[in-house]
């Protein structure tokens, strides 16, 4: 069986791990073992922030109304509640935005659960 040189195809495919651990500290940046490592760790971190990202934002959000609803006498929960009985149907995202830049607004959407907890 001939001998075969695989420095073509293995060259290439440590560049291409070295280029993506360009800013790395330490030898991380230049060794090819701890570039890989740090590499596939990576990604891993990237996969999981990704999902956590949403959770974040989604808490976040939560926060904001929380707190936009108790400057207006209402709890969380009472509001979120309140505006599903008058089947007004704003997600947390708009909902967190409102409250911050348009107080009015959200005080109009409190007065409407609050209405619609009442009866």
């Amino acid at each position: 069986m001939p001998r075969v040189k695989g420095s073509f195809v293995t060259r290439n495919r440590r560049k291409k791990v070295i280029k993506l651990a360009k800013g790395y500290f330490g030898s991380k940046h230049v060794i090819f073992k701890t570039a890989k490592e740090q590499v596939m760790h990576s990604f891993k971190y990237a996969y999981r922030d990704r999902r956590r990202r949403k959770r974040d934002f989604r808490k976040l959000w939560i926060t904001r109304i929380n707190a936009a609803a108790r400057l207006n006498d209402l709890s969380y929960s009472r509001l979120i509640n309140g505006l599903k009985l008058a089947n007004i149907e704003v997600n947390r995202k708009i909902l967190a935005d409102i409250a911050i830049t348009d107080p009015n607004g959200f005080a109009d959407l409190c007065k409407q659960a609050q209405k619609a907890l009442s009866k």
